[in-house]
Formats: structure tokens, C-alpha cells, sequence
């Protein structure tokens, strides 16, 4: 197969606890160009009718989505596959459920052409703030060459580069405080390891590091029509595989899946022991593993302090 299964098998054999890393509670970025991006992030005039913003889809004081099913663009179209969390989105090895953008810089055109979003160009963006005392000023003053699509995207991305959730309970568990979390949340944590969880949500994002295929020993159905990876690859192995989403913050971003299928965490819990893993959900595993997860919610990132 073109992308390896990691079977739990094998996982059990492993040291699962350095898996999963914590989030550093810093980390380096230019903060006059994350606070550029940021009143760009909110600011609606990115799109085509001055009625969306990046954090209309992406509510950074609520897990970085929406809580929508499909988000509403402008027009009040309705898109096509669940808005993902911006949080820690750095993490992510590429961006977007089937990975058409590489980086931060990439993915920030996607919204802004995307007619079922934001609907405008990079072109008609500055048209719009060019006349902006602010903008004019501030960019003028960060940047050598001034407001261009270069720098525009920069900021923004720059913005998002900051942020980082860190130092949930969990975090703080990994990192030797051992009474962060209570006894139903620890045997949550070792049966997402021994279940085999953990094979595909690893790393510093616990996910966002691989492409997996969605229904592994089960097939899923799913409600919208999205093949993921084979939409930008068109190679008939890649049908069916998505990102594998980050779990930080999973408790603030229902509802989940690609196609927003399972309304709740226990829903997803169950859905992904069944058809990624081949285990019948047992409802006493199932509640201890939402219990561990529930404890990801890291804290507000501090550029959004910043002023």
C-alpha cells in the first residue's frame, strides 16, 4: 500500500509515551507581524462582500472552527467538508484535509479564491487596504517592500504560525506532573495506546502527520462525496485518505470527521474503534478514552493578548 498502516500490534510493542510530545510553551515568531496578521485575520474585508473573515470559520477562542457542519462563505454558500481547527495548525505536516497546500503561506490561498468562501483574490484584497492608514503604515514599517501579496500572506501566516495551545493537563502530565490527571483519565490514555489509537495520533499535534485511509477494516460511507487524496493525486490508491486531524483541543471542535459526521466525541470514539481499528466500542473504553481526550484543551494562545 502507498501510505503504511501502523497495525496496534506493532505499537504495543513500542515505548508509547514518547509518541506523543508536548507542545513547548514558547515558541519564536516575529510578534509585529503576528499582530499584523491577526487584524488581517479578523478583518472582513478579505473576502469579495465584506461579510466573512478567516475567524468566521476559525474561532480561536472556541478551538479554532466553527462548530458548523459545513461552513457558511459569502453569499451563505454552504461549503463542503468540515472546517478544520487553525490551532497548532504549524504541526500539521501539510494543510487542508487532502493536503493541497504544504505550509501556512500556501493554504491562506485557498479561502480567499475559493468562491464558496471567501470569494476575492489577493489582488483585490489589497486594492481594498491600500487606502487603510493602518495597514499602509504598519506594512510600510515591517516590511522593506510594503503591502504586497508577498507580505500580505506573510502576516497572516505568521499570525497563525502563533498559534500554539500549550500546557493542557496532558502536557503537563508528559512532562512528570503525574496528578494532572486522575486515574479514569490515565486508563484513557493506555487504552489509546493499547487499542492503537496512538499509531496514528502521534507527535507534537497527536495527528497531523500522515495521511491515513478513512475505514481501515471497515468500510466507511461517507455522507458528502470527498475522496480526500485522491482528488489532488487522482491516483486510485489514494482514495479514501485524509489527514489525520490533530486532537488538541478535540473537546471545543465538534463536530468531527472530514464529512462532520459524528456530532459528538464519544460518537468519533466509537466510529474510529470500529472502522480504523476493528474493535467493537465498548462503552466503558469508549467513555474512559473521551475522558483522556477531554484533556488536550490547552491554553488560549498568548498572541491573542497582544496588542
Amino acid at each position: 500500500m502507498k501510505y503504511l498502516i501502523i497495525f496496534f500490534l506493532v505499537i504495543n510493542t513500542l515505548n508509547c509515551k514518547e509518541l506523543i510530545l508536548p507542545i513547548n510553551s514558547e515558541i519564536n515568531y516575529n510578534i509585529q507581524k503576528a499582530l499584523l496578521g491577526k487584524k488581517l485575520f479578523f478583518d472582513k474585508r478579505l473576502s469579495k462582500d465584506n461579510t466573512i473573515s478567516c475567524a468566521s470559520c476559525h474561532d480561536i477562542s472556541n478551538g479554532g472552527a466553527d462548530n458548523k457542519d459545513f461552513s457558511i462563505g459569502i453569499n451563505n454558500r454552504k461549503g463542503n467538508v468540515n472546517s478544520p481547527t487553525v490551532l497548532n495548525s504549524k504541526y500539521n505536516f501539510t494543510q487542508f484535509w487532502n493536503g493541497r497546500a504544504r505550509d501556512l503561506k500556501e493554504q491562506i490561498n485557498g479561502p480567499v479564491h475559493n468562491p464558496m468562501e471567501m470569494g476575492s483574490t489577493l489582488d483585490k484584497i489589497i486594492d481594498k487596504i491600500s487606502t487603510d492608514n493602518y495597514y499602509k503604515k504598519q506594512f510600510e514599517l515591517i516590511y522593506k517592500q510594503g503591502l504586497t501579496k508577498k507580505s500580505l500572506v506573510d502576516a497572516i501566516a505568521e499570525f497563525e504560525n502563533a498559534l500554539i495551545t500549550p500546557d493542557s493537563r496532558f502536557d503537563k502530565y508528559l512532562k512528570g506532573d503525574k496528578k494532572a490527571l486522575n486515574k479514569d483519565e490515565i486508563k484513557g490514555y493506555n487504552l489509546f495506546k493499547q487499542n492503537g489509537c496512538i499509531s496514528c495520533h502521534n507527535g507534537v499535534n497527536i495527528g497531523g502527520n500522515l495521511f491515513q485511509k478513512m475505514g481501515i477494516l471497515k468500510e466507511y460511507k461517507s455522507k458528502i462525496d470527498n475522496l480526500g487524496r485522491y482528488n489532488i493525486t487522482k491516483d486510485e490508491e489514494d482514495k479514501n485518505y485524509f489527514k489525520v486531524p490533530t486532537l488538541r483541543n478535540i473537546d471545543k471542535t465538534a463536530p468531527y470527521f472530514h464529512d462532520a459526521s459524528a456530532k459528538t466525541l464519544h460518537d468519533a470514539v466509537s466510529v474510529m474503534m470500529e472502522y480504523q481499528l476493528g474493535i467493537e466500542p465498548n462503552e466503558d473504553e469508549v467513555n474512559k478514552i473521551v475522558k483522556f481526550l477531554k484533556t488536550l484543551d490547552g491554553q488560549t494562545p498568548k498572541i491573542m493578548d497582544e496588542k
